[in-house]
């Protein structure tokens, strides 16, 4: 068990955005230990364009230099560290002036981290990486007790992938230790750095479980749609097998589905927009995903089969079976066989997901219901922090040894 440590989380995630792995972790590991989750800093661009905004003015008391950048949360073991702001180098060409300036902005970040070690008296102390590749050379600059990467997705978005894949390879190789999200991102780092392992993501059951109670009103967005209802929430974005949904939703006229979250631009085709039976609701706040989740009576995670989709472990999937909703998925990432007990449908084309969705519109009820949530209440995020926090624990341990 690891307990009164003090932990550093550089996280590429804001401490305000939306639900992440990164922030979840730092709440659980918070319950035994101090943890710093240094939000992401903003860049000067940042700071230009979103001036007015809350996230903005939350931060902007913190980024004078001689300002401590520590806010206080609802856990006593958490705090925020905010960061001063960076320049804007990433429309840079990878070269040696990329990595001049990227050390110049690391050295605000380490100076911010270190004021906070000195002002508080810390002599050892953890530094995680939790996918923040931007900065790799921090944790290697702070010369923690133990310095980890935590790896959470693939690097595909092409904003990342021009510096990012050099750092990442750089984090993987320099870090004491390397956590994966996903098998395949574990085969992929473990090639680099022996010491890799693999923590899956997981869902908050006590929120998504909500669903399932009858006072529970259905949400506003969902709840004039036509039945049956088969849904999707999340970001609506490139990772999604657009024909196979247009095909599916085509040939299943009496079936409206509805895809809540934010649309990215210009993905989805005409053909499937233009359905009378498909249906975008837009951003959906996380409290409200319960209320959204009732209104569903299948629920689907229709990613489209590739290198990256196979190293995706999506936290949904454990929401939909928390909620005790009947999940048909494509085979996009067998892995997740092994965590789900025969209680997801996995498909291999759009036939093969139409006949699912059908035969699961059956498997209504408390027991079908109950079999679901069992095996999400094996996949809640306490058992993953419990995971993280014991291979951090055995990291420490055999590091020590080794001196």
């Amino acid at each position: 068990m690891l307990k009164n440590k003090t932990i550093f989380i550089l996280s590429l995630m804001k401490f305000d955005g939306l639900a992440s792995t990164n922030y979840t972790i730092a709440r659980e590991l918070a319950k035994n230990n101090t943890v710093y989750y240094v939000d992401n800093p903003f860049t000067t661009r940042d700071c230009a364009r979103q001036k007015d905004s809350l996230e903005f003015l939350i931060r902007k008391p913190h980024f004078s230099s001689g300002a401590a950048g520590v806010m206080e949360t609802d856990l006593p073991g958490l705090k925020i560290l905010i960061c001063p702001p960076v320049l804007t180098i990433n429309f840079l060409p990878e070269g040696w002036l990329y990595r001049t300036l990227l050390k110049r902005n690391e050295r605000r970040i380490i100076k911010r981290i270190k004021s906070v070690i000195k002002r508080e008296g810390i002599k050892d102390y953890i530094f995680i990486n939790a996918f923040n590749f931007h900065y790799p050379g921090v944790g290697k600059a702070l010369n923690p007790g133990l310095s980890v990467y935590h790896a959470v997705d693939p690097i595909i978005v092409p904003y990342d992938r021009r510096h990012g894949l050099q750092s990442e390879r750089e984090l993987v190789k320099s870090s004491d230790l390397v956590i994966c999200t996903s098998k395949a991102l574990y085969d992929q780092h473990i090639a680099l750095n022996p010491e890799t392992y693999f923590v899956p993501n997981a869902a908050d059951f006590e929120h998504s479980s909500r669903a399932s109670e009858p006072g529970l009103a259905v949400h506003g967005s969902v709840a004039e749609i036509k039945g049956p209802v088969v849904g999707y929430l999340g970001n609506i974005e490139r990772r999604m097998n657009f024909s196979l949904l247009q095909q599916v939703a085509k040939n299943n006229p009496d079936l409206s589905f509805v895809f809540a979250g934010p649309v990215a631009g210009g993905l989805i085709p005409d053909g499937l927009n233009s359905l009378p039976n498909v249906h975008f609701t837009g951003p959906v706040r996380y409290e409200e995903m319960p209320a959204v989740l009732k209104g569903f009576d299948v629920c689907i995670i229709p990613f489209a089969k590739d290198e990256v989709s196979a190293t995706i472990f999506p936290l949904k999937l454990f929401e939909y079976l928390g909620a005790g909703k009947p999940v048909v998925m494509t085979d996009f990432n067998m892995d997740l066989r092994a965590f789900t007990k025969d209680t997801v449908a996995f498909c291999r084309n759009a036939d093969e997901f139409g006949t699912a969705i059908r035969k699961a519109l059956t498997e209504q009820g408390p027991v079908h219901t109950a079999q679901r949530q069992a095996v999400a209440k094996d996949n809640t995020w306490e058992r993953r922090g419990e995971e993280f926090a014991e291979i951090l624990a055995s990291g420490l341990t055999k590091k020590n040894a080794s001196f």
